[in-house]
């Protein structure tokens, strides 16, 4: 072990000693003024507990907890009271970071054989990492993939839609798995994982399945759904959601317009093509295209007919709040979420399933809880409710701008 890797563990060790210390004597202080008949304290100390190893992110530290001897009865029950740590509960082995690292590496391709010696050596110990406890933990993430597959979606409404495909080549034996992926933001402003599910490829029928099953639980239809335009997403949305308006993501226009350009026209194309997306309103937007089209069409028609073929599908996002422009021309949400397991081509030794595959929704359950919130989250429910916004503005009396 390196010199920096015992300072990071000794100083995780002491600082966890010393929290354990300060939470017991708070503990202990709140119950101070509790005597018996004899005048003695009913909390006090007690020693301390048998040193147990925990993996933590800094790796295996020894933890001496400090014991309490609390000899208060509930009245209720009879039974005496016992005092729980919340910094470390009585079974815990593993931090909830390290449980969250764990999926990952089994979608990633190391078997569950494999975990023992990886992050063995990793973390120091390889107490509680046994082949069995990984098998029991996966199938945990299936159960619950199921159960989150299933939940009622009538009491959330997802006024906004990303959706997006993943290719995953991750220890399947057999087709490669495709997650359809979709990520909401309900009427508060907050970003949700909607639904996860396993299809063939990208087709229509796969993704009409998916939002068929969604309507049938209860979910309203968008306002607004954003993707990439190659999606068989599209098609289906259009008989399930029908009222549901259409956002390209610019993230993959983007990229397949330079595709069908030479290296050489690549930099000025992609310069042009930021003066469209980026363009301060729709007026200038339409511009920035003309202009697109002038530079570029003689030449390379097939590049730009990427763009003029699909206007108003790329700029529907002006008709929509300007703090939610950012939000809404990417699939971002889903890019950055899948940034380190989309295209995996690797595929490990032993077959595999696509419930393990699905077991994705464990790894997106975890980050969910760090995703921040759409910028001016207060604006979403005037979406829902049917606002006019033009150019990202408010319209406060739509029949007088009509009307001028």
């Amino acid at each position: 072990m390196s010199l920096i890797d015992q300072i990071v563990r000794e100083g995780a060790r002491r600082m966890l000693a010393e929290a354990l210390r300060a939470e017991v004597d708070a503990y202990i202080a709140a119950y101070a003024d509790q005597r018996d008949e004899h005048g003695h304290r009913l909390v006090v100390r007690n020693g301390y507990h048998q040193p147990r190893e925990v993996l933590t992110s800094a790796g295996a530290v020894e933890v001496t907890a400090p014991r309490v001897n609390d000899k208060r009865v509930d009245p209720d029950t009879g039974e005496r009271k016992r005092f729980a740590s919340a910094i470390l509960p009585a079974w815990a082995r593993k931090t909830p970071k390290i449980t969250e690292v764990l999926p990952l590496l089994y979608l990633h391709g190391l078997s569950s054989g494999d975990f023992v010696p990886a992050l063995g050596q990793f973390l120091g110990s390889a107490k509680g990492l046994s082949a069995a406890v990984i098998t029991k933990l996966t199938e945990q993430w299936r159960t619950e993939q199921r159960v989150f597959s299933q939940r009622d979606l009538s009491g959330v409404d997802y006024v906004y839609l990303w959706a997006d495909g993943i290719h995953v080549n991750i220890r399947l034996e057999e087709h490669k798995l495709c997650l359809l992926v979709m990520i909401g933001v309900r009427a508060d402003g907050r970003k949700e994982l909607v639904a996860l599910a396993g299809g063939y490829r990208e087709s229509t029928e796969s993704w009409a399945d998916l939002l068929r099953d969604c309507a049938r639980r209860g979910m309203a239809a968008p306002v607004l759904a954003i993707g990439d335009g190659a999606l068989g997403f599209w098609g289906a949305l259009r008989e399930v959601f029908p009222a549901t308006r259409e956002q390209r993501c610019w993230f993959h226009k983007i990229s397949n317009v330079l595709s069908a350009l030479p290296k050489s026209a690549q930099p000025g194309a992609k310069k042009a093509l930021a003066e469209i997306w980026n363009a301060e309103d729709r007026r200038h937007a339409l511009g920035a295209i003309t202009a697109f089209q002038a530079a570029y069409g003689a030449k390379f028609p097939t590049a730009v007919a990427k763009i003029t073929d699909d206007v108003e599908e790329l700029l529907a996002f002006y008709d929509y709040p300007a703090e939610h422009w950012t939000h809404l021309r990417t699939t971002n949400p889903i890019e950055s979420t899948f940034a380190t397991v989309r295209h995996r081509t690797k595929v490990t030794k032993g077959p595999g399933s696509r419930a393990a595959g699905l077991a994705m929704a464990k790894l997106i359950e975890s980050a969910q809880a760090r995703w921040r919130a759409v910028n001016a989250p207060h604006l979403v429910a005037l979406v829902r409710a049917g606002a006019r916004f033009d150019n990202g503005q408010l319209v406060e009396r739509p029949e007088e701008a009509v009307a001028s």
